[in-house]
């Protein structure tokens, strides 16, 4: 019996166990089972936010690596010769901007300026292994001998409203670009640049007489969208006399004489000139006529010389509007480099060695 009723006594426990088990389980379900909750709705259950995995800070070696720190720019003097006559001592990156603000538009695409600075920067290095103009300084302001040069100051000024933009992109275009520098046979080039050419660039060897075997002849593909790509200038037969008596032309009385044996490019470029018994190449003629560029053709009619001229600069090297052309189709700036100067290596300031013979043309831009 004794048996019996504590069976029955466990059973009741059990049971009753059981039954307030169900009622706990059931609570909640009703509580979430009202209002707002459709019939056979599936209720999301929500988790609590698992801990994030926490992420290694980037060891400093491979943050440099992904993003140029300017260091080499900044760690890089340069004697610059003012417009006054003063020397200026400034680090290459502060130079560079003044450089790129002074020799191409900052409204260009950041491609097209970043290739202007790896060419400044490598034009910098050259002039300052050869320059002999003013061996004070390594390089000067006066765009005829070295590069353009504008300080910050008159920049902003230049750009009024747009300056801290345009400021803060040629910024990153010499920062992007830090201590990039062009080489060809181990030699930093001369990085020769102009603004634009009439669908190709020029040999060096036909502007300057020497062949250089990295400013070859390429096409470039700028056109009538360069302003002030096709120009004409008028002149009287005096002041063409007067233009070119000084490089020793011995000019005769009939005017529509003086210039009818030129000597053309493929891209309609004046290589050489016969003028007065002298043999002139094609830019020293449009040099002494102030004409923009090498590409024109000429015609005589009562007492005025008609220039009908093409393009801007001596043509040789990098192409400046076609550099923005090619920028705009989504060419890099490497390969807008390696586009115009032919055979070149992309290094850094530890590949500079000692200067080799000397490379004739004078001036980076024209």
């Amino acid at each position: 019996m004794q048996n019996k009723g504590f069976a029955r006594g466990v059973g009741a426990s059990a049971a009753a166990a059981l039954l307030l088990s169900a009622l706990t389980f059931l609570l909640p379900l009703a509580v979430y089972g009202g209002e707002g909750m459709a019939a056979g709705e599936a209720r999301e259950t929500v988790l609590p936010p698992s801990p994030s995995p926490v992420q290694p800070e980037p060891s400093p070696s491979a943050t440099a690596a992904a993003r140029p720190t300017g260091e080499k720019d900044r760690g890089r003097a340069v004697k610059v010769k003012l417009a006054g006559g003063e020397i200026e001592e400034m680090d290459m990156a502060e130079y560079l901007w003044g450089v790129v603000a002074a020799e191409m538009p900052a409204a260009f695409e950041e491609e097209a300026l970043k290739a202007q600075a790896v060419a400044a920067r490598t034009y910098t290095l050259w002039k300052a292994l050869h320059n002999k103009a003013h061996p004070e300084a390594n390089v000067c302001t006066d765009y005829t001998c070295c590069q353009a040069w504008l300080s910050r100051e008159e920049a902003m000024e230049k750009w009024a409203e747009k300056g801290r933009a345009y400021g803060d992109k040629l910024d990153q275009a010499v920062l992007e670009t830090d201590g990039v520098v062009l080489y060809y046979d181990g030699q930093p080039i001369q990085a020769a640049f102009h603004s634009s050419s009439a669908g190709r660039t020029q040999d060096a060897v036909a502007v300057w007489g020497s062949t250089v075997p990295y400013l070859t002849a390429v096409s470039t593909p700028e056109g009538e969208e360069t302003p002030n790509y096709h120009t004409t200038v008028s002149m009287t037969a005096e002041a063409v006399q007067a233009a070119l008596e000084p490089l020793g032309c011995e000019l005769e009385d009939e005017p529509e004489k003086w210039l009818a044996e030129l000597a053309y490019s493929d891209n309609g470029s004046v290589t050489a000139a016969k003028v007065g018994g002298v043999e002139l190449r094609g830019n020293v003629l449009r040099t002494a006529l102030g004409l923009r560029s090498p590409s024109f053709t000429v015609e005589y009619g009562e007492g005025v010389f008609q220039f009908s001229v093409t393009g801007y600069g001596h043509g040789v090297g990098m192409s400046q509007y076609g550099a923005k052309a090619l920028a705009k189709e989504g060419k890099s700036w490497e390969e807008i480099l390696r586009w115009y100067y032919t055979g070149v290596e992309l290094g850094d300031y530890e590949g500079v060695t000692p200067a080799g013979p000397s490379s004739p043309p004078p001036t980076a831009g024209g």
